[in-house]
């Protein structure tokens, strides 16, 4: 096996050398590789660093030091890190690596850069094993002097308390887990931020970036309360901008190291990222999700108008909170302080004031954390309490990342909580709406300090006769989607699963491992019909546009198309690729032959009766009884809207608006294109005209007539759809609460009204 070397620079390193450069390296490499704007870099590898501990006989010490060590007992955790960080920093750096390290920063700029020194360890930044703030970063690092003292202090920070306990709880072995160091040359960002490629707790396609001025280490601490942008993939457009007062930023300190300032005056409340510069970021986020194949936590920095990407990890915290129960606004309780939301759930319990991370022994299990910001020295205390508050943060702060991670409840961004709240004070947090307030929250007990879990709160849903369902898009959400107490799943789509395995179907076929891919399949479907026991589950067949498949494993192949929205997609190109059809047909009947006769089947881009026709008989010839499972379509182009009388005689058991879809291919609007976009209008009247009339056809046949487009989720669009007569609608996890209450209210007003013209008759 080839050696490996003390460096490697950017260029040469892909997500196969994570074992050599680490989380943070390997994730730089691979974004450099597929043409994102990522500042030129090298890193000290992992191997370097063994041999360090080698040469220098620390290996043994190190080890011998955190042998059998209580990670539960603070102090003693705290006296190791302290013993072993000492280790290394008096170690003597070999001569080699140290040459070899001044040479490669000599080779980057012949005048000494300003370069960011980051830690990149092996266990870190992986999609199940991701934990902010364990290792250091040092920032603003100028000479070869600075520089050597940051690597080391880096390999240090390995071994720092917190570092130790995490790893102890995530069942690595001490001795096989090793550090890399990145030297990147710094952005001086005049803006920067955080941006999640999907919703970092439902995993819905919702792009969300929070920003602020300056260095990017203030939004990522928690320093600053920063705007908060929401770009929807689907409409392509911005579904929501909070501009916040930024008061402080961090910049660099002369030669070495970063300060805080005060922002002056003219920006604190200015925003920081213009409208192109937000749709310019999502995209660069969805090139990185895709190339992944999972949602993406990416750091970025803006200079002089040019946007770096300077990190990239998976997102770990997609479906994880559902356990801590249903949020949900109390009206009779007394609102203390008001927030964002970060983390959801809703505990109840006491406060405790923290003002340093010195102070955190006098947390309990149970109590209600509040501190002007966390830090990752916090984090055996964040593992404890019931909910987190805090005064400063976004979506995308040390808080709310770790929060949603240990599916605690957390309201972020309060600005006064440290001021406001008291100690012991008896507060219910809710982690959903961003709320925190005085006492038991709907008469729920105390939390107790004695390690019982946190208190939860929900309350049962509205009863409506229009079934209210929901939209999934991983099966790691499918928790949470059931914990709203939807109806079923109006639309399940696979190309999430698909996507996630970075392998085209074709390159499953071609390679033999047609198992493996109906397999992956039928889990994650499986996973989703768990979750909704007895109620319907819609899945969509593939419907993935040919430039999404490029990228991937098999991709090499794939058409080239101007427009992949009118393409090569749905079942138009399962008909002409009966082998990928195929195997997902037979993951469908596996799943049938399980007993899951709750799954229905719908096949997307229908715009002709043969199609479903055809469809049907190429799955009875593999062997599907189709006359006693459901099969439906999407009506998504206005063919199918038009002949949905045809579609209902050849044997469709429930039709679904795909509203996105439907709406451009109606009125020539292109979602995608800026120049047109703001024309986009869900509710024109020839859309409306269409969805009207497929939707009594289908009443007067007795089939189930949904929705389940991105109009679904609109309350507005609810109460005309129920009006006109809609069997069901589908909206997205965060809409489900809001769509049933719009339901609810159009029914009984419907009923009051026929009972009001009944009596006047």
């Amino acid at each position: 096996m080839k050696e490996v070397p003390n460096i490697l620079w950017l260029e040469e390193i892909r997500k196969e050398d994570i074992s050599s450069v680490g989380g943070k390296g390997a994730s730089l490499g691979e974004m450099a590789s597929i043409g994102l704007p990522v500042p030129p870099a090298f890193v000290v590898t992992a191997q370097a660093f063994r041999r360090f501990l080698v040469e220098t006989g620390l290996d043994q010490k190190i080890f011998k030091v955190s042998d059998n060590l209580d990670v539960e007992n603070n102090a003693a955790l705290e006296k190791a890190a302290d013993t072993i960080k000492a280790l290394v920093m008096k170690a003597k750096m070999p001569a080699a690596i140290k040459d070899d390290i001044k040479a490669s920063y000599k080779k980057m700029s012949q005048k000494d850069m300003i370069v960011a020194v980051r830690s990149s360890a092996t266990a870190e930044d992986l999609p199940d094993a991701s934990f902010a703030g364990q290792q250091e970063t040092y920032l603003n690092i100028k000479g070869e002097a600075a520089l050597l003292s940051a690597v080391q202090n880096c390999w240090a920070s390995l071994y720092g308390a917190r570092a130790i306990y995490y790893r102890a709880k995530q069942g690595f072995e001490e001795s096989t887990v090793n550090i890399a160091v990145v030297i990147q040359q710094l952005v001086h960002s005049e803006k920067a931020g955080v941006m999640f490629t999907s919703h970092p707790i439902s995993g819905e396609p919702t792009t969300i970036i929070e920003g602020s001025w300056g260095l990017g280490e203030a939004v990522v601490s928690g320093s600053v309360s920063p705007d908060h942008y929401v770009f929807d993939q689907r409409t392509e457009s911005i579904a929501e901008k909070t501009i916040a007062n930024k008061n402080v930023e961090i910049v660099p300190d002369g030669s070495h190291g970063t300060k805080l300032v005060a922002v002056d005056a003219a920006r604190q409340d200015a925003q920081v990222l213009s409208d192109a510069e937000v749709a310019k970021l999502a995209m660069y986020g969805k090139i990185a999700e895709n190339h992944y194949g999972v949602p993406q936590d990416v750091e970025w920095g803006i200079v002089a108008g040019t946007i770096y990407i300077l990190q990239s990890r998976p997102i770990t915290t997609i479906g994880k909170n559902e356990a801590k129960g249903m949020s949900g606004q109390n009206k009779d309780a007394k609102i203390l302080l008001k927030g964002q939301g970060a983390a959801p759930g809703t505990a109840t319990g006491k406060v405790v004031i923290i003002r340093d991370a010195k102070d955190t022994g006098a947390v309990k299990e149970g109590d209600i954390l509040v501190t002007r910001m966390t830090n990752p020295d916090m984090v055996p205390a964040m593992k404890k309490v019931a909910a987190i508050v805090t005064d400063e943060g976004g979506m995308t702060c040390h808080a709310a990342i770790v929060s949603r991670e240990l599916g605690t409840p957390a309201v972020v961004g309060t600005k006064t909580g440290t001021q406001q709240l008291k100690n012991g004070q008896l507060v219910t947090v809710d982690g959903e709406m961003g709320f925190v307030y005085e006492g038991a929250f709907g008469g729920a007990a105390q939390a107790k300090t004695t390690g019982t879990a946190p208190v939860v709160v929900g309350s049962a849903p509205m009863i409506t006769a229009t079934s209210v369902k929901v939209n999934v898009s991983i099966p790691e959400a499918a928790a949470r989607a059931a914990a709203t107490g939807a109806d079923g799943v109006g639309l399940l789509r696979i190309e999430h699963l698909i996507l996630g395995l970075n392998k085209t179907p074709g390159w499953y076929i071609s390679n033999h491992k047609e198992e493996e891919f109906v397999k992956e399949l039928y889990d994650g479907i499986k996973i989703v019909l768990d979750a909704f026991p007895g109620k319907t589950v819609w899945v969509r067949t593939l419907d993935a546009p040919t430039d999404e498949f490029r990228n991937m494993a098999g991709g090499e192949n794939e058409p080239l198309e101007h427009n992949p929205m009118l393409g090569w997609r749905g079942i138009r190109r399962d008909l002409q690729s009966p082998d990928q059809f195929r195997l997902q047909v037979e993951a469908f009947k596996r799943l049938w032959k399980a007993g899951y006769e709750h799954l229905g089947v719908m096949f997307p881009m229908v715009s002709h009766p043969d199609q479903f026709t055809k469809a049907k008989a190429m799955m009875q010839g593999w062997g599907v009884d189709v006359d006693n499972v459901t099969l439906g379509i999407m009506i998504e182009i206005p063919a199918s809207a038009i002949m949905i009388e045809d579609f209902l005689q050849a044997g469709i058991k429930f039709a679904s608006f795909g509203t996105n879809d439907l709406i451009q291919y109606t009125i020539a609007i292109d979602r995608n294109n800026e120049n047109v976009a703001d024309m986009y209008n869900p509710q024109h009247p020839a859309v409306l005209s269409l969805i009207h009339n497929a939707i009594q056809k289908c009443r007067e046949y007795g089939v189930e007539c949904s929705i389940c487009g991105q109009a679904g989720s609109d309350p507005k669009m609810a109460v005309w759809l129920v009006e006109h007569g809609i069997s069901s609608i589908s909206a997205n996890i965060d809409a489900i609460a809001k769509i049933r209450e719009a339901v609810a209210r159009t029914e009984k007003r419907i009923i009051l009204e026929a009972a009001r013209n009944g009596d006047a008759e």
